[in-house]
């Protein structure tokens, strides 16, 4: 008889592909040249590949589980020959962990990301660029509480809707369409994207021109309204970064050019909509402002603001008729009531009135045709019109997107 063969079952899952493309990139090799001699079971640099895999599929349970997460992958197929999952303790991983703190994970990640990219052919022409928040549970300790803390966990604006947590933030910058990262920084919880994604910006350009100066010409920053500023994009200005942007909606640039727009529209490559361009000379320097209409946003916006006007222009009519019952002494108290109505009233809504006199009699009944009456009163009768033109000028606004970007003298800036 053949002896019985024992079979183990071990989940391999998207483990492997994430493995081999941390093989590729040379992770661990690159972090344990860093590292030198270490004597260790597991080095510096399989062990952070081993927290990579883990945080893919474990990231939230505590740091002495991830031996049991491992205890049915095949661990030497994924981190390599010795490797066992017993060996992935707390105190294995914590080391791990204050090893990369000292030698500062931005830095780490730029020289591996530096890497990747030669590895794998990535140029880094555009630059996408932004902040984003992670919101956590528990208690950190604080800096109002003197305690040494290199990041403030704490509360302020959430991105997932969880103001009652609090949270830590992240800039990154990837190539265009996300092809890799390239540069991260961990930021305190109430960071502003209006100083922090600026400093980004400064920071991984710096980065990519020490390391790759033939490259910098070609190099765009794309980035969102939030780090936009007047001060911000001085200092790109002052520093020759080549940039694309929205405009804040609050703008008061962008409201007065979206007020008329006298140039031809253009239209897009696609077919999709419609496009100007302007060049504009500001505090900051010359900009190259893009307003961008596209046919599916002009409909959606129509239809919105249909919706829109309908349904203040009925709640106004029903405040106007209330206010046309009121009896007043003379047309002084009506003209005031009507100043104090119109508050609030939008520019679109034309809202007039007309006078309407009448006589009251103090004695009940139906009064004879030769009385004269006691007093008179005045009622307001008003009139409520839609100004189909303010309407169609506040649509286009809404219609239509800006872009911004710097521009050298004889140069343009493309577009993402």
């Amino acid at each position: 008889m053949s002896p019985e063969v024992e079979y183990q079952t071990e989940r391999l899952d998207h483990l492997g592909k994430v493995a081999g493309v941390c093989r590729e990139a040379g992770i661990a090799e690159w972090l344990d040249e860093r590292a030198g001699d270490q004597r260790r079971s597991v080095s510096m640099g399989t062990a952070t590949v081993a927290m990579i895999l883990n945080g893919l599929g474990f990231c939230n349970r505590q740091l002495y589980l991830v031996p049991q997460y491992f205890e049915n992958k095949p661990v030497e197929h994924l981190l390599g020959e010795g490797i066992s999952a017993d060996m992935l303790n707390d105190d294995c991983l914590g080391r791990t962990l204050d090893w990369l703190y000292e030698h500062d994970v931005t830095t780490l990640f730029a020289g591996l990301a530096l890497q990747a990219r030669r590895r794998f052919g990535i140029a880094a022409h555009h630059l996408h660029i932004d902040t984003t928040s992670f919101s956590v549970s528990g208690d950190y300790a604080s800096k109002e509480e003197d305690d040494p803390v290199p990041l403030a966990i704490t509360y302020r604006y959430s991105r997932d809707h969880r103001e009652d947590l609090k949270q830590w933030m992240l800039a990154l910058a990837s190539t265009h369409a996300g092809d890799i990262p390239i540069f991260l920084r961990p930021l305190d919880g109430n960071s502003s994207d209006k100083h922090d994604l600026s400093a980004a910006v400064r920071e991984v350009m710096t980065q990519l021109r020490e390391h790759l100066p033939d490259e910098q010409e070609q190099q765009i920053a794309v980035l969102d309204s939030g780090g936009y500023s007047e001060a911000n994009m001085k200092s790109y200005h002052d520093a020759k970064i080549w940039w694309v942007s929205r405009v804040p909606e609050t703008s008061t640039a962008a409201k007065n050019a979206l007020e008329e727009v006298k140039e031809p529209w253009q239209a897009l490559s696609d077919g999709s909509g419609d496009y100007v361009v302007r060049i504009m000379d500001l505090p900051q320097g010359q900009e190259r402002w893009v307003i961008v209409r596209t046919y599916a946003q002009v409909q959606a916006t129509k239809e919105q603001m249909e919706k829109q006007v309908k349904k203040t222009q009925q709640e106004w009519e029903k405040r106007l008729w209330h206010l046309s019952k009121q009896a007043f002494s003379c047309e002084n108290d009506a003209q005031q009531a009507w100043k104090e109505a119109m508050k609030g009233k939008p520019s679109w809504l034309l809202a007039t009135f007309t006078w309407k006199e009448q006589g009251q009699y103090q004695q009940r009944g139906r009064p004879k045709k030769e009385a004269t009456p006691d007093q008179t009163v005045w009622y307001l009768v008003p009139q409520l019109e839609v100004d189909q033109h303010e309407v169609t000028v506040l649509a286009r606004k809404k219609e239509s997107d800006f872009h911004r970007g710097h521009q050298h003298p004889g140069h343009a800036t493309p577009l993402s």
